[in-house]
C-alpha cells in the first residue's frame, strides 16, 4: 500500500508538470475574421503577397496568370494549403489548375497528401485544391530537401487551358492552417536564422555598419516568435519515463527484498 501511494503521488506531481508544457505546445488560434487579409496576389516570388495562417487571402486575376502568396511556418508545424478558384462563366472547355508550395530557399516541397492538381470540366463553377506538407523541421542536412522554418510561397496557376479561354476573369481564395506535431517531430539542432527574404543581406549589415545595401525582410512571423529549436515536449516525456522507471525499480526491489531474515534461518555467529 505504501508503494502504491508513492507511485500515485509521483504520477500526480509529474502529471501537473506535464500539463503546462503540453498546453504551451498547442498553437493559439489565429484570427480568422479576415479583417487584415490581403485582397490581391503577387506575380513572382519577389512580389508575393504576405498573409498569416488562419487568414483567407483573395485575389482577382485572369486565366493564365501566375499568382503568388507567402506565409510563415515554424518548426513542428504541418501546414495544409487550400485554394478555391472561381472559374469564369464563359469557359468553353475544361482547364487544369495546380498549386505549388516552395520553402524559403525556393525549393518546391512535395505534398504528403491532397489534391494538388485538378481538372475542371467545361461549365464548372469552382475547383478546390489542397496540399499538406511534411512537418517543418528545426534543422536539416544541407543535401536534404526537408522543409525548414521560415517563409513559404504558394503559387497558383493553370497548367492546361484552351487558347480561347485565356484572359477570362477568375477569383481565387487561399488559406493555410497548421497542425502542431510537437516533440515527435523534434530534432537535435536549429537554424541560426529562419529562412525569410533578405536574411543573408541583413546579417551582413550587422557586421558592416557602413554598408549601403538594402534588404526587405519578411514582416510575418508566428504569434509567439520563432521556435528556439532545442526545447520541445519530448524532454518532458523523457523525464517522465525516467522517473517512472526509477519508481518501478524501487518498487521491485522493495517487493523482492522481503520483510527481513526468515525465522528458520539461524542468525550468524556472534550476532
Amino acid at each position: 500500500m505504501r508503494i502504491t501511494g508513492v507511485l500515485s503521488g509521483a504520477l500526480l506531481a509529474l502529471g501537473l508538470a506535464v500539463s503546462p508544457a503540453v498546453a504551451d505546445s498547442t498553437p493559439s488560434p489565429s484570427s480568422s475574421d479576415g479583417g487584415d487579409a490581403p485582397t490581391e496576389a503577387g506575380t513572382s516570388f519577389r512580389t508575393a503577397t504576405e498573409f498569416e495562417q488562419g487568414q483567407t487571402a483573395t485575389a482577382s486575376a485572369s486565366t493564365g496568370d501566375y499568382l503568388y502568396w507567402s506565409f510563415p511556418a515554424d518548426a513542428g508545424q504541418r501546414p495544409t494549403v487550400r485554394a478555391n478558384v472561381k472559374l469564369p462563366e464563359g469557359a468553353a472547355s475544361s482547364s487544369t489548375w495546380q498549386i505549388d508550395v516552395y520553402d524559403g530557399l525556393r525549393r518546391r516541397q512535395a505534398c504528403q497528401y491532397g489534391a494538388q492538381t485538378r481538372t475542371a470540366g467545361a461549365g464548372a463553377g469552382t475547383v478546390e485544391l489542397s496540399c499538406t506538407l511534411r512537418t517543418v523541421r528545426a534543422w536539416s542536412e544541407e543535401w536534404a530537401d526537408d522543409p525548414l522554418p521560415g517563409t513559404y510561397y504558394v503559387r497558383l496557376t493553370t497548367t492546361r487551358l484552351a487558347t480561347a479561354d485565356l484572359g477570362l476573369p477568375v477569383g481565387a481564395e487561399v488559406e493555410v492552417e497548421s497542425k502542431d506535431i510537437g516533440g515527435s517531430a523534434a530534432v537535435d539542432g536549429s537554424l541560426a536564422q529562419p529562412l525569410v527574404p533578405g536574411i543573408a543581406v541583413a546579417s551582413g549589415q550587422e557586421d558592416e555598419e557602413d554598408s549601403s545595401a538594402g534588404a526587405v525582410l519578411s514582416s510575418l512571423e508566428p504569434d509567439d516568435g520563432w521556435a528556439s529549436g532545442w526545447w520541445s515536449d519530448r524532454w518532458v516525456w523523457t523525464a517522465l519515463g525516467a522517473a517512472l522507471a526509477a519508481l518501478a525499480g524501487i518498487g521491485g526491489y522493495t517487493l523482492t527484498r522481503g520483510s527481513g531474515r526468515p525465522q528458520h534461518v539461524p542468525p550468524p555467529p556472534g550476532a
